[in-house]
């Protein structure tokens, strides 16, 4: 009797684990299926193009030439990153403080915009290698006798975008911001003497005072150390970020990256 006991125990439990294998396995495929075995890049090769958010007023890095061509030092790295991938890449044009909530809302694919890399970013975003480097300038209007760096912000005005690294780094040490939609909106508000300050990109301001050598402003600082900035994607983009990184170091060993970056800063930008 005992032994007909332990024959049906033994039955019931190994019936049980073969359940559990089974509904293991489902859920297995379940996920599976429920990924739908395609990545997001194999989405953007089938479809054969890929929508990039952008300011379109950011000169040098995008603006629009006296054309009305959308051109600039991010958007040209953007083509020929795409070009050797095969996709067409459509630029969506919006202002810098609703640019990652367009990316977090899916009107894009990406953004390519000086997003500078962070770790707070990181955490939230899949970001590629750096394809440009940059140094924050403290920017003044040409008569300012008062501010000559970055602790002199203390109580002063400045002027920055929303969402931009250098509003952070303004209020850390006191400003009081005005927010703009971008560079040159600050600019006029410098010019206008309605703020005091603005930092922002020593490459921009370089362009600037090139193409506007009549401004009355002028660098009273820079920082030593520079920015990386980076392509950045939604979350979970390993295969889109892997061959963008691909084609990022293949422009770099075939000296098209250094052709473009001599282009625009007539140097090396990405170090």
């Amino acid at each position: 009797m005992k032994k007909l006991i332990y024959a049906m125990v033994s039955i019931v439990m190994l019936l049980a684990l073969a359940a559990c294998g089974n509904d293991g396995n489902s859920k297995e495929e379940g996920n599976k299926e429920s990924a739908g075995g395609k990545s997001s890049y194999d989405t953007i090769k089938e479809k054969g193009e890929i929508t990039i958010g952008t300011e379109g007023t950011y000169a040098p890095f995008t603006f629009h030439d006296k054309s009305g061509k959308l051109t600039g030092f991010d958007v040209e790295i953007a083509e020929e990153v795409f070009k050797r991938l095969d996709i067409k890449p459509k630029f969506v044009e919006t202002k810098w403080d609703g640019m990652i909530a367009g990316l977090d809302a899916k009107r894009y694919d990406m953004v390519a915009n000086e997003v500078a890399i962070r770790p707070e970013r990181l955490e939230k975003y899949d970001m590629s290698d750096p394809y440009i480097v940059s140094k924050a300038v403290l920017i003044v209007h040409k008569d300012n006798k008062d501010i000559k760096n970055l602790d002199d912000l203390q109580g002063k005005k400045v002027a920055q975008s929303l969402d931009s690294n250098y509003r952070k780094i303004a209020e850390e040490h006191g400003a009081t911001n005005t927010v703009v939609e971008g560079f040159n909106q600050s600019i006029d508000l410098i010019t206008s003497k309605r703020v005091d300050a603005t930092l922002n990109d020593s490459l921009s301001y370089l362009d600037l005072v090139k193409q506007r050598p009549e401004l009355a402003i002028k660098k009273v600082y820079e920082e030593k150390d520079a920015t990386s900035n980076a392509f950045l994607f939604r979350k979970d983009n390993k295969e889109l970020v892997d061959n963008v990184n691909k084609a990022l170091a293949d422009m770099k060993e075939d000296g098209t990256y250094l052709k473009i970056s001599k282009k625009w800063f007539n140097t090396d930008v990405s170090k």
